[in-house]
């Protein structure tokens, strides 16, 4: 335990000290993320952010692994990572098209089969998906958690809190199930995240870019899949931590794509979107937090049901409660757009 702590302490200091190097003018790697019309933000920011949370996490993972062994295919791991890292940092500097991302965010998923974390069987009520249809959902889903991750890094200090309230109480389970090596695993990335978010704060003094959220979608991925395969929590309650961005993303998606919008393009239609330009950017995130903090409760309690039944009861509640709240943002959006228009 001691380890694990220290490794994770390394973490959110090697995070912060880097996220303050990477912020001044004087950092080697200086891009900018210049306002448009789709922009929360007022003046040009850094956004290379994302490399100080991996370099906390990696240096929290390499100090742990001098003193435990860390899992077999955590080599895996760290390949798909720096297939993610890589394409999206190049996408940070040079913008490149859906194609190319797509591609290697794809080798990536690709990676986690010989890492052990794709799942290899799953069911439903007795019924066992095939494995082809497995592995092919899963690969669809960690590619679609890598991209869902970057479409909500939109507002100052969101896509940071998510991380470090999704990832701390999944390392909290992972300490409760006695799985060091995967509570110290997002642990790291939830102290990295927090050294980050000191930066990221609104007014944000740097943004994580491509590089800090495809790489934190792919981390997310690993972990729920993770702790399913180790038997620390089920699928769908590893969802339900990450449920505020899961559903916002999806949600949206879906929405554009029968709109007959071009959903592949950046746009300004997600709910926490509407909510900063309605409500601002403080009183959003405080909404935005209490709802993280209350999936990751719920997820706690239902790890905990002592009947499968209550898992269904948990998740069908929070359908109602996502339905409810689509409804409340889009209420307030359209009395926004009233209120400009008289």
């Amino acid at each position: 335990m001691l380890v694990l702590w220290l490794s994770s302490v390394l973490s959110a200091l090697i995070a912060l000290g880097l996220t303050a190097y990477l912020r001044s003018e004087h950092a080697w790697l200086r891009l900018l993320d210049h306002p448009n019309e789709r922009s929360l933000h007022q003046i040009p920011t850094p956004r290379t952010g994302g490399l100080a949370i991996l370099a906390g996490s990696l240096a929290g993972w390499l100090f742990y692994a001098f003193f435990a062994p860390l899992p077999i295919g955590f080599f895996w791991l760290l390949a798909a990572l720096a297939l993610v890292a890589g394409i999206s940092l190049l996408d940070d500097w040079r913008h490149l098209g859906v194609g190319p991302r797509l591609l290697i965010q794809a080798l990536a998923a690709l990676c986690l089969l010989p890492a052990g974390m794709l799942p290899l069987e799953f069911g439903f009520n007795g019924m066992m998906l095939p494995l082809w249809l497995l592995l092919a959902l899963s690969l669809v889903g960690v590619v679609w958690m890598i991209n869902l991750y970057n479409f909500m890094d939109g507002m100052d200090g969101l896509a940071a809190g998510m991380a470090v309230i999704g990832f701390a109480t999944l390392a909290w389970l992972g300490i409760s199930a006695a799985q060091p090596a995967f509570a110290l695993f997002c642990l790291s990335i939830a102290l990295g995240s927090a050294g980050f978010l000191y930066f990221n704060w609104p007014p944000a003094r740097i943004f994580m870019g491509d590089v800090g959220a495809s790489s934190l979608g792919l981390l997310v991925a690993v972990a729920i899949l993770w702790a399913h395969q180790a038997q620390i929590l089920a699928l769908w309650l590893g969802m339900l931590i990450f449920s505020p961005f899961v559903v916002d993303a999806t949600v949206t998606l879906v929405v554009r794509m029968v709109q007959g919008k071009r959903w592949w393009q950046a746009h300004r239609e997600h709910g926490y979107q509407r909510l900063a330009r309605c409500w601002g950017h403080r009183r959003t995130l405080f909404l935005a937090y209490l709802l993280m903090f209350a999936t990751s409760l719920s997820a706690l309690c239902l790890a905990q049901a002592p009947a499968q039944y209550w898992l269904w009861v948990g998740l069908m509640a929070w359908l109602f409660i996502y339905a409810l709240l689509a409804v409340l943002i889009a209420a307030v959006w359209r009395h926004a757009k009233d209120r400009v228009s008289t």
